[in-house]
């Protein structure tokens, strides 16, 4: 007879992941210096709730005292285009693949409850808390612990099986299951993922400066981008994909099994000037039910004002111009910079 693992796995394979593997909450004795370390250097940003809730974040078995297991699921989302072709349209948006159709959160979340929910229908008494990036949980650890792959140079987490391309979901119970081994690095000497940075986002191997990366500029920080990195961005708009497009093991990659995941037509490459005419209803229209839409219009705008302004087309003036006035002072300081750049051009 198959062990309560064994038929976990199976059942998790039929639900949709790709890779499951179970670690102890323990597993990653160094989480707290780790991070300790990573907001003492203020590489953080703006994100303080890295900070606020450090104690639970560096230590799983503070989050929930009762778990016993830690199982760690994977779901690909690999794209079928080349996500940097954009890069050479300037009159274009580039927007990270995650973010291309419906909300990874609420998709992977219902596969992780149902997971759940037959975990618990075989061991009376189970509990569960299941966790998809929206918990202070530091899923890429505790994957690697898992076995589901390694952190690679650029931080985010790779596997021999699915390359870069896979959202990370965690289930917390209080069944103790038997845990895999680790997964080891093979980056071995490539550097590709550091060498790609537009911003130089990584002043060492395996760290990440988040006040540098694009993700965290378009997406996590509020106001004004620092001057000396707008003209970095290019026409990302929201996220980036550099470091995980150009990663070797990617030609292992599985392909993307859920629809919902599968990229949009229009958010493949929308175009700037129309973007740039966004209030806030076509804002929440156009992305309702996306992760992009968190962020919010003016935060969006902004990004598309510093893309025009790195288009090199003054024809942009006209869509960008009307932002000047913007109520929002990032959007209107995007703007005005955009202008000056591009007549300058």
């Amino acid at each position: 007879m198959r062990s309560l693992k064994e038929q976990l796995v199976t059942f998790a394979h039929e639900a949709g992941f790709a890779s499951v593997g179970v670690c102890r909450p323990d597993a990653v004795p160094e989480l707290p210096q780790r991070l300790q370390a990573f907001v003492d250097a203020g590489m953080h940003g703006q994100m303080a709730w890295m900070a606020e809730r450090m104690a639970w974040r560096s230590d799983p078995a503070a989050l929930w005292p009762a778990a016993r297991s830690v199982i760690m699921l994977a779901e690909p989302y690999t794209p079928e285009h080349d996500p940097l072709a954009v890069l050479e349209q300037p009159g274009r948006g580039a927007i990270s693949v995650y973010a291309q159709n419906r909300d990874y959160h609420d998709v992977v979340k219902k596969r992780l409850k149902r997971v759940g929910r037959w975990l618990i229908a075989q061991v009376p008494g189970a509990e569960i808390k299941v966790f998809v990036d929206t918990a202070p949980v530091m899923e890429k650890p505790l994957a690697q612990a898992a076995g589901l792959g390694w952190q690679g140079k650029h931080t985010n987490l790779l596997s021999r099986d699915l390359g870069s391309w896979f959202f990370l979901g965690a289930i917390f119970t209080t069944v103790a299951l038997e845990p895999d081994g680790a997964e080891v690095n093979h980056c071995g000497s490539c550097t590709a993922c550091l060498d790609v940075c537009p911003t130089a986002a990584f002043p060492a191997p395996y760290q990440l400066d988040a006040r540098r990366c694009i993700s965290y500029l378009t997406i996590e920080h509020k106001g004004p981008v620092d001057a000396d990195l707008r003209a970095l961005m290019g026409n990302r708009i929201y996220g980036c994909d550099d470091c995980l497009a150009v990663c070797p093991w990617n030609k292992f990659a599985h392909d993307g099994r859920d629809a919902k995941l599968a990229a949009r037509d229009d958010l493949k490459a929308p175009p700037l000037a129309d973007l740039a005419g966004l209030d806030d209803a076509g804002f929440r229209a156009l992305f309702s039910g996306s992760p992009i839409k968190r962020i919010g219009r003016d935060r969006f705008v902004r990004n598309v004002a510093y893309a025009i302004g790195n288009s090199g087309d003054p024809a942009m003036i006209a869509h960008v111009s009307p932002l000047v006035d913007d109520p929002d002072p990032a959007v209107a300081d995007a703007a005005r910079w955009a202008i000056l750049r591009l007549k300058e051009d």
